[in-house]
């Protein structure tokens, strides 16, 4: 009885086996190659005043690596390693003609889990559905400011002349975009938000905005060739 139990077992993982492996349909496609676009950039502040939206670039190098596919799912890992600038325009009314925008120069790496469905091999369309955390280091920053200058005529001024207290950054991306393979490369043109976790200015009680982190709209195209497939 015991045989025929231990026999009965082995049969039935050998055929769980069978399907996974007919699931999961192994691959070993690995791209690089380059990427740019543009970021639509606000900071969420607490306390907050309003804002317009500060266009900037981001640009930088791509890696792709493409696992399996299970069931109709491409499933991939990105990474990326780029140049991003980020920061603020204020939309100031009160009357005094002032502007007032912050650019912030970041080293980003985002890490993004890709599922795609469409064209598997050659030639053709799929579409991309990717999201993960991102990275990023603060290089520089930098104000810009109109001539003539009326900050108290306004409730928030302190963020006029302070630097950003930590240069780490980190948050999540996520996004959407089709995938065009051709002879000559994959084309990517996406849509991606990312929302930042972690403020730039201290938050504690004896500090006076209780949250200060990016919120991005990108807009972006990404260049891919295989190096393996």
């Amino acid at each position: 009885m015991k045989k025929q139990i231990i026999v009965t077992f082995v049969l039935l993982l050998c055929g769980l086996h069978s399907m996974y492996a007919q699931l999961q349909d192994q691959r070993h496609n690995f791209s690089v190659g380059f990427n740019g676009g543009v970021n639509i950039n606000t900071v969420s502040f607490d306390p907050s005043f309003k804002q317009g939206k500060l266009m900037a670039p981001t640009f930088g190098l791509t890696g792709r690596y493409i696992s399996e596919k299970y069931f109709r799912a491409i499933c991939g890992l990105q990474v990326e390693v780029n140049f991003s600038q980020h920061g603020w325009k204020e939309d100031i009314d009160d009357g005094s003609g002032d502007s007032y925008l912050r650019k912030m120069n970041y080293i980003e790496v985002p890490f993004l889990a890709q599922l795609g469905f469409g064209k598997d091999n050659g030639h053709g369309v799929r579409f991309l559905i990717q999201a993960g955390p991102q990275v990023g280091f603060l290089l520089s920053e930098k104000e810009e400011k109109s001539a003539s200058w009326h900050p108290e005529q306004r409730i928030v001024t302190e963020q006029y002349g302070k630097m950003a207290d930590r240069k780490f950054d980190y948050g999540i991306a996520g996004g959407a975009g089709l995938e065009v393979r051709t002879g000559i490369g994959n084309f990517i043109l996406e849509g991606r938000y990312y929302f930042g976790l972690n403020d730039f200015y201290n938050n504690t009680k004896r500090d006076y905005f209780g949250r200060s982190a990016h919120a991005t709209i990108i807009g972006k195209l990404t260049y891919l060739f295989d190096l393996t497939n």
